[in-house]
């Protein structure tokens, strides 16, 4: 019987042990400075693109247009062959620019002589973007990584938002970039990119898939922010995320009004695209 009694015992704590475990490991970063300004706008996905338009996604026409209607802007941050850094969101160009060619592969001269979605827009380096929003609206700066080794992607980038007037933050869905802002500029706003990898998990094995889903890396990263799929952002680990730690929360990507509306109502900041709501948030 006390056998018993010690079996049934440990089999009820075991959940509590493990669900503290991960309330702690979950934990983040509160109250980021930066925050007072990144929480006041709505941020234009890959820039306000619109292929209607002529404008492709990741190009300066598209970073000009949200510019001039005052959102932020959410862009994305490869590395090139000659360690530059090139703003376009896949690793392989055959998509937006009809190239079959890796951008870790080339140049950014030779990346500048591509076109952007059959336009004459071309792929911008890093420095151009923030030459432009030098003391205007925040940037969403996601550092794209698919390798192990994320030094050098990361020193540079920290550099190259060191040398202007930018307000920003960077996020990342590769947590050795949020580890090692973290451990090297801890006094960047740094943010996990995530979304439940078991419906959408591309190339990530199944090892990989649960703790991104769960946000497991904040053990190891402590971010300021989380971003993720606003689809999934009642999945429990977001909301214990934002509801217990009070860690801040981006839903990517909003593509209609009445979704914006639903997921500020709960507190979530925006990354939207496809419609022009206006670029200030109502802040309490």
């Amino acid at each position: 019987m006390f056998l018993l009694k010690l079996l049934l015992g440990g089999a009820l704590l075991a959940p509590v042990l493990l669900g503290a475990l991960w309330v702690l490991a979950t934990e983040g970063r509160q109250d980021h400075p930066e925050w007072a300004v990144l929480r006041r706008f709505r941020y234009a996905h890959r820039g306000l693109h619109d292929r209607r338009l002529g404008i492709p996604e990741n190009s300066m026409a598209a970073f000009r247009r949200a510019y001039d209607h005052g959102y932020g802007v959410e862009l994305d941050v490869h590395l090139t062959r000659d360690g530059r850094l090139a703003v376009i969101h896949d690793k392989n160009l055959k998509r937006t620019a009809g190239v079959d060619a890796e951008v870790s592969g080339l140049t950014m001269e030779e990346l500048k002589s591509c076109r952007l979605e059959g336009t004459q827009e071309t792929i911008p380096a890093l420095e151009e973007v923030l030459e432009l929003f030098q003391g205007g609206p925040p940037l969403v700066v996601e550092l794209k990584a698919d390798y192990f080794d994320i030094r050098e992607l990361a020193e540079k980038a920290v550099a190259a938002l060191d040398r202007y007037r930018v307000t920003y933050c960077i996020e990342s869905f590769h947590p050795g970039i949020i580890r090692w802002l973290k451990r090297h500029r801890p006094d960047i706003c740094r943010g996990q990119l995530s979304e439940n990898f078991w419906r959408h998990r591309g190339e990530l094995k199944g090892w990989q898939a649960f703790p991104m889903t769960h946000l497991l890396p904040n053990l190891l990263t402590r971010p300021d922010f989380i971003s993720y799929r606003w689809e999934h952002r009642r999945l429990p680990a977001v909301r214990l995320c934002k509801g217990l730690h009070g860690l801040p929360l981006f839903c990517w990507t909003v593509r209609s009004r009445q979704v914006m509306e639903e997921v500020e109502r709960e507190g979530c900041l925006v990354i939207f695209e496809g419609f022009l709501p206006p670029a200030a948030r109502k802040v309490s």
